[in-house]
């Protein structure tokens, strides 16, 4: 700290250069040192309050030191920033130290393209959300949606206006079709951002959509907008997607059983998040290939996660598919959780693993004395298959065992995917 201030008429705080507001210069003790009121116990002179007002008591200097980079950005609340700005006409130290951030903060132009490596925010954000645990931490079932979310904002972040226009083909398979509609980036981030509301509906939060379905949803928000969609689609989506990590954050251990309906099937919250990971995974590569933007996979826990929740639900959509007449009847039915016929799963590849499917029923469990079947893929091909982008007969990179069987498993991956 310095000596005290001048109390006199100065008034430098007030004064603007270029529109700013000035950092107020401190007071050199000898300036006007007559004026000035008798040092109270701790040195600082006294300050006299208005008749009839309280003055808040002064925040320790370690804490107004800690809010300058706050101050700099224009971050701090009305009352940090008064005392902010009243303690660096007292402390040169945190003046000189204020002049810097803020020079620091002049270079942080918000819309200016410095050309830096497109991967290089998502390096970051990955490396900071494995190296620094939040005081909140988010669950670790939660990570990959809260990491995928992050790593599609950064992309959103660094496109241009123009670009939010550029045309993206979302494409999904329906009863051995393939399927696909035309819209646009922005269009895409309404439809991520109208699906993740069934996950908000089921957690409480506010929802103003009505339809059950994710294809439902994403009509109704394209339709009820008034214009295309543009760029301002990015920060309900972020918030969205904030509110969502955050209010499971604080929920507790209990809130990753909620189940969340898809209107014809329904999931835990825990999958249900996997699978919004998933889906803003595969949307963000399609944005990423639309605007030309170099984007890598999961990392290869979350890709494993990724992939484990595809092979848990293929009993599920064979059994579906075979109640549709779209497989070929079941051959050995056992009792609700024994072993039954299988097929070996082997995904290659960051992320992967081996899987035991179950071929004739939901409820029997998979296993490798029953195998009859081996089909290998790579991981990132095995989620493109999961996710409609790819046909079923060119995904399997091998193929071992009964064709049947192979053919059943491969057609069921790619009717998990939808709109």
């Amino acid at each position: 700290m310095t000596g005290p201030l001048d109390g006199g008429g100065h008034d430098d705080g007030q004064e603007e250069v270029g529109g700013v507001p000035r950092i107020p210069a401190p007071r050199r003790a000898a300036d006007n040192y007559e004026a000035l009121p008798a040092p109270t116990a701790t040195g600082a002179p006294p300050e006299a309050a208005p008749p009839g007002t309280t003055r808040p008591p002064a925040l320790p200097h370690k804490v107004l030191q800690s809010l300058l980079g706050a101050w700099a950005l224009s971050a701090c609340s009305a009352e940090e920033t008064t005392a902010v700005e009243e303690h660096l006409t007292e402390c040169a130290p945190c003046a000189e130290e204020a002049l810097r951030l803020r020079d620091a903060v002049g270079l942080l132009h918000h819309e200016r393209d410095l050309d830096l490596d497109p991967l290089l925010r998502s390096r970051v954000l990955e490396n900071c959300l494995g190296r620094r645990p939040a005081r909140i931490p988010v669950p670790h079932w939660a990570g990959p949606y809260d990491a995928e979310t992050a790593r599609l904002d950064a992309l959103l972040r660094d496109i241009g206006d123009s670009e939010w226009h550029a045309p993206v083909r979302l494409k999904w398979f329906e009863r051995d079709e393939p399927v696909s509609r035309r819209t646009t980036v922005a269009g895409v981030i309404s439809h991520l951002q109208a699906v993740d509301s069934l996950v908000a509906t089921a957690i409480g939060l506010d929802d103003s959509l009505s339809p059950k379905t994710p294809a439902g949803r994403t009509e109704a928000y394209w339709q009820g907008a008034h214009h295309p969609p543009t760029r301002s689609v990015r920060g309900p989506w972020r918030d969205q997607a904030h509110t969502l990590i955050r209010t499971v954050s604080f929920a507790g251990r209990g809130v990753a059983e909620l189940s969340v309906s898809y209107g014809d099937f329904s999931l835990p919250l825990r999958d249900a998040l996997l699978d919004r990971a998933f889906e803003c995974w595969v949307h963000a590569d399609d944005i990423a290939g639309a605007v030309d933007y170099p984007y890598e996979p999961p990392s290869g826990d979350h890709l494993h996660r990724m992939i484990d929740l595809a092979a848990r639900l293929l009993p599920a959509a064979l059994a579906a598919r075979r109640r549709a007449g779209l497989a070929a009847p079941a051959r050995h039915l056992v009792a609700a959780g024994a072993p039954g016929r299988s097929l070996h799963l082997e995904v290659e590849g960051s992320g992967g693993g081996d899987w035991y499917i179950a071929l004739d029923s939901p409820a029997a469990i998979g296993s490798p004395e029953r195998k009859v079947a081996q089909v290998a893929l790579d991981g990132v091909e095995f989620c493109q298959l999961v996710a409609g982008h790819i046909p079923p007969e060119e995904a399997a990179a091998g193929q071992d065992g009964d064709r049947e069987a192979i053919r059943d498993v491969l057609f069921a991956a790619a009717s998990l995917s939808r709109l």
